[in-house]
């Protein structure tokens, strides 16, 4: 039997985390970012060395809101976990969208947007990728678009 058909308790742990550029990574730990959101970074520059991608946890707590911010130069895919999110987008936060468990969802690069917990009751929590190995360094917080949407205007689930 080859080793690539072996069950993973039959390697050693080095072969399964670290074999060639391959690598297991556990969300570290949860950190605040620019946007007011809390991240656990998983896959990055700064743990694996990767040269185009960021994957992270994002949990946003009962009503929580991020600030209205974009990210130059670099696109945004996130598929909810739990809950429902709202989310502003355009360039005066003019769109509105839904994503609830089980839904992927889209940002282009450069395209402003302020998510949201649509809910009062229940976390919402996902898993981001985006084409930035240094999550925070492409975060342009946009203040003057946060006063569009003031939290009490947010659509509730």
């Amino acid at each position: 039997m080859s080793s690539d058909t072996l069950s993973p308790d039959a390697l050693p742990l080095e072969a399964i985390s670290s074999a060639g550029t391959c690598r297991v990574v556990r969300p570290g730990p949860a950190i605040v970012g620019k946007q007011a959101l809390t991240y656990a970074p998983a896959v990055s520059a700064e743990s694996v060395g990767s040269k185009g991608l960021h994957m992270q946890l994002v949990t946003l707590p009962p009503g929580a809101r991020a600030k209205a911010h974009l990210h130059e130069a670099h696109e945004t895919a996130l598929h909810v976990l739990s809950g429902v999110a709202g989310t502003w987008y355009g360039p005066q936060l003019e769109h509105h969208l839904w994503s609830r468990a089980g839904d992927f969802v889209y940002i282009p690069a450069g395209v402003p947007h302020l998510p949201y917990n649509a809910s009062r009751t229940e976390t919402c929590t996902a898993v981001i990728a985006r084409t930035d190995p240094n999550e925070q360094e492409s975060v342009v917080l946009l203040p003057e678009l946060d006063g569009l949407r003031p939290p009490e205007g947010d659509v509730m689930a």
